[in-house]
């Protein structure tokens, strides 16, 4: 008897669409937020514990930052003051700024967000308006740790199969409309990124891709690093999180497309 598609791959997926919000489990970490006002000694315990530097105090008006940019969700902040800090599933949204990432002392609303199959049909759309054809990204490892590649990677298994928007990852800068940085940008990556950034042609998205490539994460700013790719090149668009999902890489796209146009 002959057997059917699905019989044939095994496990009767031959792809995932239209999932949902609920396909990330609960207990990812996505970002961090403030339930309440932190207090003096609350604000000194809150900046100790994070080995990053994301919680700052702001001397200004007694309240407190959080750099996004910064944050590689180690959750040690929650640890000390758990009822003043709250980590989510949900993820920090990529900006096209990146003050635009640094959250204040606040309670917080999350925007509704958008479910995967949206932000790529939406992606798609504008990638065909635009270009005629598909969008083209050459991914840059400026010295990572290897997370943010493996969730870059996902971006083409048979789950999120991010070629049926329009969207491929090409071998070379010259074939590319968008670098998709990773890394703090060690010192000796520092040249190979440039002469990378120099070889793409114009109209060209920098796009940087996690917290180490946003601010130099837990590497940060010493002999070895740059503390982030803006050191170097010039950034369109800032994706946090350690490491950012699929998702949120799409969203960031979807933002550096829009961007795209503005600059064309």
């Amino acid at each position: 008897m002959k057997k059917s598609r699905k019989e044939i791959i095994g496990n009767g997926i031959e792809t995932i669409k239209d999932f949902d919000n609920s396909f990330t489990s609960k207990n990812y970490r996505g970002s961090v937020t403030f339930k309440t006002y932190p207090t003096n000694d609350q604000r000194k315990t809150l900046e100790d514990s994070c080995p990053t530097k994301a919680l700052f105090p702001i001397k200004e008006n007694a309240s407190m930052g959080l750099d996004n940019g910064k944050c590689i969700m180690c959750g040690y902040c929650n640890e000390v003051a758990s009822e003043i800090i709250e980590i989510h599933s949900k993820p920090a949204i990529p900006t096209r700024n990146r003050n635009q990432l640094i959250d204040y002392s606040s309670p917080q609303i999350f925007s509704t967000e958008k479910p995967y199959e949206q932000i790529g049909n939406e992606l798609k759309e504008k990638i065909q308006k635009m270009f005629g054809r598909s969008l083209a990204i050459r991914q840059v490892d400026a010295g990572s740790c290897n997370g943010c590649e493996i969730e870059i990677a996902a971006l083409n298994n048979p789950i999120y199969d991010i070629e049926r928007f329009g969207i491929h990852f090409v071998a070379s800068p010259r074939h590319a409309d968008v670098l998709l940085v990773t890394g703090p940008a060690s010192r000796n990556m520092e040249v190979a990124l440039l002469r990378t950034y120099e070889a793409t042609p114009d109209p060209k998205i920098v796009i940087a891709v996690g917290a180490c490539a946003c601010s130099g994460g837990i590497f940060g700013d010493t002999y070895a690093t740059t503390g982030g790719i803006d050191k170097i090149v010039p950034v369109d668009v800032y994706i946090p999180g350690c490491p950012p999902r699929p998702q949120v890489l799409l969203q960031g796209l979807l933002l550096a497309v829009n961007r795209m146009k503005k600059v064309e």
